[in-house]
């Protein structure tokens, strides 16, 4: 499944351009901070296996106010190549690809 363009942000790892979207409003249980902060990760041109990245911490918009840090383009770069690097082939179809940093 195709991440939504609105709201995604491309990104260029390796000469590969990549479209990632972190979700504007938190899940319920990201906004109790009970479920860390995910983020989705797309080939800008033939989207096909979805890579999901789970981080440590909580989303930016939880509701109890707990500290957190924002997600940079260098992490999203980190994060698709260390998926690459276990076997996320994006331009294939199938389920999503799981990376837990």
């Amino acid at each position: 499944m195709a991440l939504v363009r609105k709201g995604s942000r491309r990104i260029t790892v390796d000469g590969v351009t990549y479209r990632w979207r972190l979700r504007g409003r938190p899940t319920y249980a990201q906004g109790m901070t009970w479920s860390p902060l995910t983020y989705a990760v797309d080939h800008a041109e033939t989207p096909g296996t979805t890579l999901v990245i789970t981080t440590s911490r909580p989303h930016p918009s939880n509701w109890l106010a707990s500290p957190t840090t924002p997600v940079l383009p260098a992490e999203v770069a980190a994060g698709i190549r260390a998926a690459r690097a276990r076997g996320w082939t994006p331009e294939s179809h199938g389920g999503p690809f799981r990376l837990d940093r």
